[in-house]
């Protein structure tokens, strides 16, 4: 894996080898990484797996012609040829009035933020190993689970770095850590599975994998004896380990591609209220060992914390230069890209900030209604925003969680669910979209 300067070097041999061969304008990006993983079950080691790759992908304009390749063989001659591939594919190819790199007088400048993002480390196998088997050896000792689907821990590095013909150079190091476990509880027909996880950027940010294991084991010994509910109308809440999909549809639908091309439910909604005056949602690739954290975006564009939702109003979409020059508008730093394209837009750590109440207090007032811990399938539409999904998790009576629930549907429509959502106030800053519990009334569950 090449350090964040030497894939500059490289990038820079590219773009030269670009120009050479006739293209206007170029940028390539650098990606390598590597990770060991390791997963063991019911006490024996099952599998270590080691992975590394590098890749650089070139992206030409020859006017409004554009082409893109990408290359494993990362030597200067090999780069050399892919260039002139590239530019040979690009005169070949459909104008786009709307293509193109980034503004040069909006590219980053000066020092890139600090965003804390590599710890150095990198555990052996053998320390890995260990994790697993603590992780699973938690998750079993829970009286009640019976077998295991197994732990597992893996550790990564990873090298980024992008260079563009207008002058933008960058890169950046990461490291990353997870944990997990899965188990199964019950015997026969009456068997659950459930499972936790948690990763960071520094390992000393890790949870430890007993606690993993135990909150695994005690999820899936919590599900035995599911019921169905009837087809009813009722309030649901969602746990905060998926309550983060429902921001992640509105994401979908604020992205410069979805309303460029008119397929989004939100598509006249900017400047509107789309949710409760309390609501406001972040954006922040700033965040320190945030696991989507950057420091630049795609394009070589500075980026900041944005509210996408404040006070329930939507503040603007996420925009790459090619969608903002459709728009009208400016790009806004979430371009977000591999090595084998343009790029597209998207968020960064998203958070939805906390309400007031406890989650005890949010289901207090609930007669009857269903508390969700786990979706399946994605029923979504994201041109009408139509929701349904399949669910899993507890009845909620008198305000507190009873028996557990399975096979039943959720459903509903995004507008309203948005309209009538109400966070409680545990918030927690675990994954890359953090959101506490939610509550949201008027949805229909499908059931027996």
């Amino acid at each position: 894996m090449l350090s964040p300067d030497s894939a500059l070097d490289r990038l820079d041999s590219a773009l030269a080898a670009a120009r050479a061969a006739g293209a206007d304008a170029a940028d390539a990006i650098y990606v390598g990484d590597g990770s060991t993983s390791v997963s063991v079950r019911l006490g024996k080691l099952e599998d270590i797996g080691r992975s590394e790759g590098e890749e650089v992908g070139i992206r030409v304009f020859v006017g409004q012609r554009s082409a893109s390749v990408s290359s494993s063989d990362l030597s200067v001659a090999a780069l050399t040829i892919a260039a002139q591939r590239a530019v040979d594919m690009a005169r070949l190819a459909p104008e786009d009035r709307w293509a193109g790199l980034a503004p040069e007088d909006r590219l980053l400048r000066g020092p890139a933020p600090d965003i804390d993002a590599d710890d150095g480390g990198d555990p052996s196998a053998e320390h890995l190993r260990d994790i697993a088997m603590a992780a699973e050896d938690a998750a079993r000792a829970i009286p009640g689970v019976t077998n295991s689907e197994g732990g597992g821990a893996a550790a990564g590095r990873a090298v980024s770095a992008l260079a563009t013909s207008t002058g933008f150079r960058g890169g950046k190091r990461s490291t990353s850590y997870m944990t997990s476990a899965s188990v199964l509880a019950g015997e026969g027909s009456d068997m659950q599975r459930d499972y936790a996880w948690h990763s960071a950027r520094h390992n000393a940010d890790l949870e430890g994998p007993e606690t993993i294991g135990t909150r695994a084991g005690r999820r899936a010994v919590e599900r035995l004896r599911p019921v169905k509910l009837e087809t009813a109308a009722l309030p649901i809440v969602f746990d905060p380990r998926i309550s983060g999909s429902i921001v992640g549809h509105l994401i979908g639908a604020i992205t410069g591609s979805a309303i460029t091309r008119g397929t989004s439910f939100l598509k006249d909604a900017l400047g509107t209220q789309i949710f409760d005056s309390s609501i406001t949602i972040i954006d922040d690739p700033l965040r320190h060992r945030g696991l989507r954290s950057r420091s630049f975006d795609g394009e070589g564009l500075p980026v900041a914390r944005t509210a996408l939702i404040q006070d329930g109003i939507l503040t603007g979409w996420l925009l790459d230069s090619a969608s903002a020059r459709q728009l009208g508008l400016q790009p806004t730093g979430h371009a977000a890209r591999g090595t084998s394209g343009p790029p597209g837009a998207g968020a960064t750590n998203l958070h939805l900030e906390p309400g007031t109440e406890t989650p005890e207090a949010l289901m207090a007032g609930i007669k009857r209604g269903f508390y969700v811990t786990e979706l399946i399938g994605m029923g979504v539409n994201g041109l009408t925003g139509d929701y349904s999904r399949g669910a899993s998790g507890f009845l909620i009576e008198d305000g507190e969680l009873t028996v557990a629930v399975a096979e039943v549907t959720i459903a509903g429509n995004l507008k309203d669910m948005f309209k009538a959502l109400v966070p409680a106030n545990d918030l927690s800053f675990r994954h890359a979209t953090n959101v506490p519990t939610l509550r949201i009334d008027g949805m229909t569950i499908a059931g027996a």
